[in-house]
């Protein structure tokens, strides 16, 4: 058992969290047009560019708003994450409810869908402590603000060092959508106060 009395609630998550968004990248900002070269003329612009709108290719779907893992007891509020001043994700502010991050995709669009939860706190064990617990199979809902869920199944779990965060592999774009869920692991790091590995849930589409 997590030993609850020797970090804060913030500790039991904040470090992974700096470890989980070493690669994540922040709302991509808008591109700036060029400048023509001195003495080039600026192109002609077709109108019919000007007038074109790309077909979507996905659906839209509502944010997430409730996280429901039947098999470890997890029925949870979701609130937004977004980006501290220093870049990293924000963590939730409560350890019994889990995280969105709001610059992603939404659970069941294109790409990884990313849920952060703690494992416990000096009071008590967090909404994710049974993480690691889970098996391939087990079932994943994610209820959505416009009234729809998502449904997905976990297919596998791992233990990684927070300096081994497998950045790539959790955040790479992809065209299916998928969801991850991640929370602290591993021994405890008395010195720093954090939790040495990073648990990680990855699911895709029941």
């Amino acid at each position: 058992m997590p030993p609850y009395a020797r970090l804060s609630a913030l500790a039991a998550l904040g470090l992974a969290v700096l470890a989980v968004v070493a690669g994540a990248s922040p709302p991509p900002a808008a591109v700036a047009r060029s400048a023509p070269a001195a003495g080039q003329q600026p192109a002609a612009t077709d109108p019919s560019a000007e007038a074109f709108h790309s077909v979507r290719t996905y659906d839209t779907v509502g944010e997430p708003v409730r996280l429901r893992i039947p098999a470890l007891k997890v029925d949870s509020k979701v609130e937004r994450l977004g980006l501290q001043t220093d870049g990293t994700i924000a963590v939730p502010a409560r350890t019994d409810i889990a995280g969105w991050y709001e610059y992603g995709p939404r659970p069941g669009q294109p790409g990884p869908a990313v849920i952060l939860g703690h494992v416990d706190s000096h009071t008590g064990p967090g909404i994710f402590i049974d993480l690691y617990r889970a098996k391939p199979g087990t079932t994943v809902r994610v209820d959505r603000a416009d009234g729809t869920s998502a449904t997905f199944k976990i297919t596998k779990i791992e233990r990684v060092p927070k300096v081994q965060f497998p950045t790539d592999l959790v955040y790479a774009p992809t065209l299916d959508p998928t969801l991850r869920l991640v929370t602290c692991g591993g021994s405890f790091d008395r010195s720093r106060g954090s939790y040495r590995d990073n648990v990680i849930a990855f699911a895709e589409p029941a």
